[in-house]
Protein backbone atom coordinates (compact mmCIF):
# COMPACT_ATOMS: atom_id res chain seq x y z
CA UNK A 1 0.00 0.00 0.00
CA UNK A 2 1.49 3.77 -1.23
CA UNK A 3 1.13 5.75 1.06
CA UNK A 4 0.35 10.00 -0.20
CA UNK A 5 3.09 12.21 0.95
CA UNK A 6 1.54 14.44 3.46
CA UNK A 7 0.73 17.79 2.52
CA UNK A 8 3.65 20.83 3.25
CA UNK A 9 2.29 23.31 5.90
CA UNK A 10 1.11 26.33 5.02
CA UNK A 11 2.55 29.18 7.11
CA UNK A 12 0.66 31.88 7.93
CA UNK A 13 1.95 35.19 6.41
CA UNK A 14 2.40 37.90 8.84
CA UNK A 15 3.48 41.45 9.34
CA UNK A 16 5.69 42.95 6.40
CA UNK A 17 4.97 39.40 4.21
CA UNK A 18 1.35 39.74 4.50
CA UNK A 19 1.16 43.53 3.63
CA UNK A 20 3.50 42.93 0.15
CA UNK A 21 1.61 40.07 -0.50
CA UNK A 22 -1.69 41.91 -0.33
CA UNK A 23 -0.32 44.89 -2.45
CA UNK A 24 0.98 42.67 -4.66
CA UNK A 25 -2.22 41.16 -5.33
CA UNK A 26 -4.15 44.81 -5.21
CA UNK A 27 -1.68 45.62 -8.33
CA UNK A 28 -1.96 42.16 -10.61
CA UNK A 29 -5.35 42.71 -10.35
CA UNK A 30 -5.30 46.08 -11.09
CA UNK A 31 -3.07 45.09 -13.89
CA UNK A 32 -5.22 42.31 -15.15
CA UNK A 33 -8.93 43.72 -14.49
CA UNK A 34 -8.49 47.37 -14.27
CA UNK A 35 -9.59 49.81 -11.68
CA UNK A 36 -13.21 49.80 -12.33
CA UNK A 37 -13.77 46.22 -12.20
CA UNK A 38 -11.22 45.76 -9.29
CA UNK A 39 -13.01 44.98 -5.87
CA UNK A 40 -11.91 43.87 -2.22
CA UNK A 41 -13.49 40.41 -2.97
CA UNK A 42 -11.02 39.94 -5.97
CA UNK A 43 -7.86 41.30 -4.31
CA UNK A 44 -8.60 39.00 -1.03
CA UNK A 45 -9.37 35.84 -3.35
CA UNK A 46 -6.29 36.58 -5.41
CA UNK A 47 -4.01 37.13 -2.34
CA UNK A 48 -5.63 33.99 -0.49
CA UNK A 49 -7.25 35.84 2.34
CA UNK A 50 -10.35 37.46 4.08
CA UNK A 51 -11.48 40.89 2.80
CA UNK A 52 -11.16 41.29 6.85
CA UNK A 53 -7.64 41.33 6.63
CA UNK A 54 -7.69 44.10 3.81
CA UNK A 55 -10.18 46.34 5.74
CA UNK A 56 -7.77 46.26 9.07
CA UNK A 57 -5.13 47.79 6.69
CA UNK A 58 -7.05 49.93 4.17
CA UNK A 59 -10.34 51.68 4.70
CA UNK A 60 -11.45 51.35 0.93
CA UNK A 61 -9.95 49.44 -2.45
CA UNK A 62 -8.90 53.73 -3.45
CA UNK A 63 -6.10 53.70 -0.13
CA UNK A 64 -5.12 49.93 -1.01
CA UNK A 65 -4.39 50.72 -4.95
CA UNK A 66 -2.50 53.78 -4.16
CA UNK A 67 -0.35 51.98 -1.93
CA UNK A 68 -0.11 48.57 -4.30
CA UNK A 69 1.07 51.27 -7.21
CA UNK A 70 3.73 52.87 -4.50
CA UNK A 71 4.48 49.19 -3.57
CA UNK A 72 5.00 48.16 -7.04
CA UNK A 73 7.29 51.32 -8.01
CA UNK A 74 9.64 51.19 -4.78
CA UNK A 75 9.66 47.33 -5.60
CA UNK A 76 10.90 47.76 -9.61
CA UNK A 77 13.61 50.42 -9.16
CA UNK A 78 15.29 50.58 -12.37
CA UNK A 79 19.23 50.25 -12.10
CA UNK A 80 21.62 53.12 -12.62
CA UNK A 81 23.70 52.27 -15.43
CA UNK A 82 27.69 52.80 -15.55
CA UNK A 83 29.21 52.86 -19.02
CA UNK A 84 32.13 55.49 -18.62
CA UNK A 85 30.92 58.48 -19.94
CA UNK A 86 28.26 60.93 -18.80
CA UNK A 87 26.54 60.87 -22.43
CA UNK A 88 26.31 57.30 -22.53
CA UNK A 89 25.00 56.92 -18.75
CA UNK A 90 22.46 59.17 -19.64
CA UNK A 91 21.15 57.86 -22.60
CA UNK A 92 20.88 54.38 -20.98
CA UNK A 93 18.85 55.79 -18.20
CA UNK A 94 16.70 57.67 -19.94
CA UNK A 95 15.55 54.67 -22.12
CA UNK A 96 15.94 52.03 -19.08
CA UNK A 97 13.06 54.19 -17.34
CA UNK A 98 10.98 55.49 -20.20
CA UNK A 99 10.72 51.52 -20.93
CA UNK A 100 9.68 50.66 -17.32
CA UNK A 101 8.21 53.32 -16.35
CA UNK A 102 5.40 53.30 -19.52
CA UNK A 103 3.43 51.08 -19.00
CA UNK A 104 3.46 51.58 -14.70
CA UNK A 105 2.14 54.85 -15.89
CA UNK A 106 -0.58 53.82 -18.51
CA UNK A 107 -1.99 51.78 -15.97
CA UNK A 108 -1.72 54.23 -12.67
CA UNK A 109 -3.57 57.01 -15.17
CA UNK A 110 -5.76 54.62 -16.16
CA UNK A 111 -7.29 54.04 -12.61
CA UNK A 112 -7.15 57.68 -12.13
CA UNK A 113 -9.42 58.33 -15.01
CA UNK A 114 -11.58 55.63 -13.74
CA UNK A 115 -12.23 57.02 -10.78
CA UNK A 116 -9.20 56.52 -7.80
CA UNK A 117 -9.76 59.73 -6.03
CA UNK A 118 -13.18 59.74 -4.54
CA UNK A 119 -12.03 57.61 -1.17
CA UNK A 120 -8.85 58.53 -1.06
CA UNK A 121 -9.13 61.94 1.34
CA UNK A 122 -6.29 63.39 -1.56
CA UNK A 123 -6.85 66.20 -4.20
CA UNK A 124 -6.31 65.26 -7.87
CA UNK A 125 -3.09 67.36 -7.61
CA UNK A 126 -2.16 65.06 -4.88
CA UNK A 127 -3.15 61.90 -5.95
CA UNK A 128 -1.75 63.21 -9.13
CA UNK A 129 1.57 64.27 -7.90
CA UNK A 130 2.21 60.37 -5.63
CA UNK A 131 1.22 58.65 -8.62
CA UNK A 132 2.89 59.75 -11.35
CA UNK A 133 5.54 61.14 -9.04
CA UNK A 134 9.46 59.88 -10.79
CA UNK A 135 11.03 58.58 -7.52
CA UNK A 136 14.66 57.85 -9.37
CA UNK A 137 16.45 61.74 -9.57
CA UNK A 138 18.03 60.81 -6.20
CA UNK A 139 19.56 57.01 -7.11
CA UNK A 140 20.67 58.83 -10.48
CA UNK A 141 22.75 61.62 -9.21
CA UNK A 142 24.97 58.94 -8.79
CA UNK A 143 25.33 59.23 -12.79
CA UNK A 144 26.20 63.09 -12.13
CA UNK A 145 29.15 62.49 -9.11
CA UNK A 146 30.75 59.51 -11.10
CA UNK A 147 30.90 62.31 -14.36
CA UNK A 148 31.63 65.11 -11.31
CA UNK A 149 34.61 62.26 -10.14
CA UNK A 150 35.75 62.18 -14.04
CA UNK A 151 35.78 65.32 -14.49
CA UNK A 152 33.17 65.76 -17.14
CA UNK A 153 31.52 68.70 -14.98
CA UNK A 154 31.36 70.15 -11.95
CA UNK A 155 28.25 69.40 -9.99
CA UNK A 156 29.22 72.05 -8.03
CA UNK A 157 28.19 74.64 -10.70
CA UNK A 158 25.36 73.43 -12.16
CA UNK A 159 22.07 73.97 -10.92
CA UNK A 160 19.87 71.38 -9.44
CA UNK A 161 16.77 72.39 -12.21
CA UNK A 162 19.42 71.80 -14.39
CA UNK A 163 20.48 68.01 -13.71
CA UNK A 164 16.68 67.25 -13.83
CA UNK A 165 16.24 68.50 -16.69
CA UNK A 166 16.79 65.04 -18.91
CA UNK A 167 14.36 63.47 -16.46
CA UNK A 168 11.55 66.08 -16.43
CA UNK A 169 11.67 65.92 -19.84
CA UNK A 170 10.91 62.12 -20.34
CA UNK A 171 8.39 62.26 -17.78
CA UNK A 172 6.71 64.48 -19.60
CA UNK A 173 6.93 62.77 -22.65
CA UNK A 174 5.09 59.24 -20.91
CA UNK A 175 2.75 61.22 -19.16
CA UNK A 176 1.31 62.66 -22.44
CA UNK A 177 2.00 59.97 -24.67
CA UNK A 178 1.99 56.88 -22.03
CA UNK A 179 4.87 54.86 -23.82
CA UNK A 180 8.51 55.10 -24.46
CA UNK A 181 10.10 58.55 -26.24
CA UNK A 182 11.77 57.13 -29.27
CA UNK A 183 15.79 56.90 -29.25
CA UNK A 184 15.54 59.91 -31.40
CA UNK A 185 13.81 62.57 -28.99
CA UNK A 186 15.56 60.97 -26.14
CA UNK A 187 19.34 61.15 -27.98
CA UNK A 188 17.76 65.09 -28.56
CA UNK A 189 17.41 65.90 -25.02
CA UNK A 190 20.61 65.23 -24.07
CA UNK A 191 22.46 66.29 -27.16
CA UNK A 192 20.96 69.25 -27.85
CA UNK A 193 19.74 70.37 -24.78
CA UNK A 194 21.54 68.82 -21.83
CA UNK A 195 24.65 68.78 -22.53
CA UNK A 196 25.15 72.17 -24.38
CA UNK A 197 23.29 74.13 -21.22
CA UNK A 198 25.94 72.22 -18.98
CA UNK A 199 28.74 73.11 -21.03
CA UNK A 200 27.04 76.56 -20.79
CA UNK A 201 26.82 76.74 -17.45
CA UNK A 202 30.43 75.38 -17.22
CA UNK A 203 32.12 78.19 -19.04
CA UNK A 204 30.16 80.93 -17.19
Amino acid sequence: MVTAAPEPVRRRRQGKQLESALLTAGWDELVEVGYARLTMESIAGRARTSEAVLYRRWANKDQLVLAAIEHHRGTHPVAVPDTGTLRGDLLAQLTALSEALAGFFAIAAAAAFSGLLADTGLSPAQVRDQVMTDRSLPDVRAIYRRAHERGEINVERIPAAVLEMPFDLVRHDLLMALEPPEPARIRSIVDELFLPLVRTRQAG
